[in-house]
């Protein structure tokens, strides 16, 4: 009996210790996002220049225009490079329940920004830490979407 008692404490311990170890780690879990108006705090001129001369600050207005012509599949591929997050934790699920994630935001180049936001502005908790490069925009800007939406690059100017 005794023996029991004590393979059962170890068992039930080992697996406490299990989920402890296969648990995400909190910095992992606690970078969501936070959506672009957040970042105008502390970065009012890049925010300021991303709402004036950027079309990603206004992306969501394409779907919305495109909807009533297209499938519920083919709206699912727009949001992946017109919203922020999307498919992603925490990201755009809709324009009702996550309207500050609706355009292509901050958020879709630098990545989740919480962590950053946080730490009170620490370079190292964003994608990128601050230099990013015209490849990163391929995802979206690749060279089928250029020709047909006639993207010009605005790395350098426009938002920042």
């Amino acid at each position: 009996m005794k023996r029991k008692v004590i393979f059962s404490s170890l068992l039930a311990g080992l697996v406490l210790l299990a989920g402890a170890i296969l648990q995400p780690s909190t910095v992992q879990a606690a970078n969501t996002f936070v959506g672009t108006a957040t970042c105008a705090g502390c970065h009012d001129k890049e925010y300021s220049n991303f709402s004036k001369f950027a079309k990603k600050a206004h992306s969501d207005r394409s779907i919305k225009i495109m909807a009533k012509k297209l499938t519920p599949e083919e709206q699912k591929e727009c949001y992946a490079c017109h919203t922020t997050g999307y498919g992603q934790p925490g990201g755009f699920v809709s324009f009702e329940k996550t309207p500050d994630l609706a355009h292509a935001g901050c958020e879709v180049c630098h990545g989740p920004g919480s962590a950053h936001v946080d730490s009170g502005g620490k370079k190292d908790l964003i994608k990128g830490k601050g230099r990013m490069n015209v490849k990163e925009c391929e995802k979206c800007h690749n060279s089928e979407r250029v020709s047909n939406f006639r993207f010009k690059p605005m790395l350098f100017g426009g938002a920042h």
